[in-house]
Formats: C-alpha cells, sequence, structure tokens
C-alpha cells in the first residue's frame, strides 16, 4: 500500500472506530484508541496510551467544548454536551483530521520522558482485525498550538480535574517507513 493510502486508510479507521466509541461506549476510549508505545529498540514503554485525533481546523470544535468545560458546573452536564457533539458529525470526514495525533500526560513523567529520549517511538494498534504498527517522531506541543489547546479541553471533557501541570505529546507518523513495514510483514506472511 502506497504511503499516503495507508495515511487515508488509517485516518478513516481511527474514525469509525471514534464514532463507535462515542455512540455505543459512552465516549470511553477503546482498544484501537489505546496503542501500545514501543522504544526504537522494540522496549515497551507503555502497554496502552490513549491518544486523540485533532482536525486540521480544531479552532470551533476546541471552542466548543472548552465552553461546555467554562458553562457547567456539573461535570455530567458537560460530559452530556460534549457526548453528543462528539457523537453527531464530529469523526465524519476523515480527511478533516491531522495525522499527528496527541496525547496528554502528567509534567515529567517517565513515560514522557522515555517517548522523548529517542528519536522515534512505535505505536501498535489493534481492533477489529486491523493492527498498524507506526513508528512516529514525537514532540512537546507549545500551550499556544492548535493541537495543543484541542486536546487539553477534549480531555477536560471526560476529566474535570485536569489541571496546569501536563504535557502534551504530538506523534508524527512516519507513513514512508510504515508501509515499508506493513509490506515486509505481508511479505513474511506470504
Amino acid at each position: 500500500m502506497l504511503p499516503d493510502e495507508l495515511r487515508n486508510h488509517f485516518l478513516t479507521w481511527q474514525c469509525r472506530i471514534r464514532q463507535i466509541a462515542m455512540r455505543e461506549q459512552e465516549g470511553r476510549p477503546n482498544q484501537g484508541m489505546r496503542p501500545r508505545v514501543l522504544d526504537a529498540s522494540g522496549k515497551q514503554l507503555s502497554a496502552g496510551i490513549i491518544v486523540l485525533l485533532v482536525r486540521e481546523d480544531s479552532f470551533e470544535s476546541t471552542e466548543f467544548l472548552k465552553f461546555q468545560v467554562q458553562k457547567y458546573n456539573d461535570p455530567q452536564d458537560v460530559y452530556k454536551k460534549a457526548l453528543i457533539f462528539l457523537q453527531s458529525t464530529h469523526y465524519h470526514r476523515a480527511a478533516e483530521f491531522s495525522d499527528e495525533m496527541t496525547g496528554l500526560f502528567s509534567k515529567g513523567s517517565a513515560l514522557v520522558e522515555g517517548m522523548m529520549s529517542g528519536e522515534k517511538v512505535t505505536l501498535q494498534f489493534s481492533q477489529f482485525s486491523q493492527n498498524y504498527s507506526i513508528p512516529c517522531r514525537t514532540r512537546l506541543l507549545e500551550t499556544d498550538e492548535a493541537a495543543y489547546q484541542a486536546t487539553l479541553w477534549h480531555n477536560r471533557v471526560f476529566n474535570p480535574n485536569i489541571g496546569e501541570d501536563i504535557e502534551i505529546v504530538g506523534f508524527q507518523p512516519d507513513w514512508n517507513e510504515t508501509a515499508m513495514l506493513m509490506d515486509s510483514g505481508a511479505k513474511a506472511a506470504g
């Protein structure tokens, strides 16, 4: 599969499993949203982290979620309003999402340190007989970046206790390397 086709296939699959999570699991992250994390040597850094997809133009969705979190005092009200929004058409068009995934972590965590210490990590996704092993460059997002704000307010919908002592990591897939890995894996299996 060509790198661009692989990227589109992965994002479409991710949007679909997120639709299922929002509609059938009340927003709880499913297996396909929680990849294993391996360092460059193949050592497991985490059995599963939650990653988000962020829209290329995330301003409106971020503002909506931020408004809900700030408007309501009752976390259940925030959750219900945001879930209705996320269940609607939010994940319907995979082409509207960046392929850089994000994850929110406690500031100074050993996991973040481990993910940032090498040139790349590999995220291994699996659900519904779909498997992806995706090498990604990692970076710490700045607080003024749109992806940082989108990740922060999305997470605060589900956990209103998230403070400011956090770090948000961006995971930028290397689709060329991913395609080569998948091709070599298919040849080995065949």
